[in-house]
């Protein structure tokens, strides 16, 4: 079984499980998830990021002591990967060197949009220093992603950066993937962009085969 951890809290299991979903509907693997606690606006800062560490520590644990074979940290920032995989015996894949590494495959034009002031740690290791990075004009967190109108913003700061050549879009926020940008994206503009959760689960079913099936 897999484990997902959503570092965004939710009262709703429903929402808490989308990325579950969106995996099994790609790659036919069972997952459990939860949410991190009392962390309402997910991580968008250093700030934001430190308290939520100690919580993904934590809760790996947890999930594997549940019966969990392999994890799912389902945050592009990557928040405390080093500290989990520490913490557990079992693979450990996270959303943002998945999306970071599929995007650096494709050796096209690359921009990594997200909702932090800068490109995550993992896409400028994977990507350079100096990658493309955009946010969505009035997205500061991610629950600013749930409304119409930032979904809008979305959408329309992806097709800026495609007016400027880019090629491909990494996604560096799952929160993306809660909103089906990429589906937009690709059924609206007719261009690519690598979703995160998508790009994970592509790694977990060859990574972690066993995982769930």
């Amino acid at each position: 079984m897999l484990g997902i951890i959503r570092v965004l809290t939710h009262p709703d299991q429903h929402f808490v499980e989308e990325h579950g979903r969106l995996i099994h509907q790609e790659y036919a693997i069972n997952s459990i998830s939860r949410a991190i606690p009392d962390q309402h606006k997910g991580i968008f800062d250093d700030a934001s990021e430190a308290l939520a560490v100690p919580k993904i520590v934590t809760l790996g644990r947890q999930l594997e002591s549940d019966g969990c074979n392999a994890l799912f940290l389902s945050c592009a920032a990557d928040p405390g990967l080093a500290a989990l995989r520490d913490a557990v015996s079992i693979p450990v894949i996270s959303a943002g060197s998945a999306s970071a590494s599929i995007a650096r495959m494709l050796k096209r034009p690359v921009a990594v949009m997200g909702i932090g002031a800068a490109a995550p740690a993992p896409f400028r290791q994977l990507l350079g220093e100096s990658v493309r990075y955009a946010r969505p004009e009035g997205v500061l967190n991610t629950t600013d992603l749930l409304s119409a109108e930032g979904r809008a913003a979305a959408l329309a700061c992806a097709d800026s950066l495609y007016r400027e050549g880019i090629e491909v879009i990494a996604f560096s926020c799952t929160g993306f993937s809660t909103i089906a940008l990429g589906d937009s994206i690709r059924q609206q503009l007719g261009k690519i962009a690598v979703d995160a959760v998508s790009a994970a689960g592509l790694f977990i079913s060859q990574l972690a085969p066993q995982s769930a099936r």
